[in-house]
């Protein structure tokens, strides 16, 4: 059996006699031109986009203003109860899976009573 390096696996793979003694940098030069697009997609022109493209009004720099806000809230909790709702979720969370990885330690800690 014969053996190739591949260039794609960086590993020996089987081959044909033909291709094991030809290797890769002395095999004859090949057409220098470039192969031809098998799945070209046609592309959109930025005069094709029409106003119902981009129909929604930017809410950016209202959004930065209302973060941006001082009035003392951390800005996790800036838009009121579903951000309450979603912290405190996490963190009971995190302390639910923290007791709980620190009672499985103990417990494997303790030899067992035959």
């Amino acid at each position: 059996m014969y053996y190739k390096f591949s260039g794609f696996t960086q590993k020996l793979a089987g081959a044909w006699a033909s291709d094991a003694y030809s290797p890769q940098g002395l095999k004859p030069v090949v057409s220098t031109e470039a192969p031809p697009i098998i799945f070209a997609t046609p592309t959109k022109l930025t005069s094709d986009y029409t106003a119902y493209d981009f129909a929604e009004k930017n809410k950016v720099p209202e959004l930065q203003k209302f973060f941006q806000k001082s009035d003392g809230l951390p800005i996790h909790l800036k838009r009121g109860l579903p951000d309450q709702m979603l912290y405190r979720t996490t963190m009971a969370l995190t302390l639910g899976g923290t007791i709980y990885c620190l009672i499985a330690l103990y417990m494997a800690s303790q030899p067992r009573n035959k």
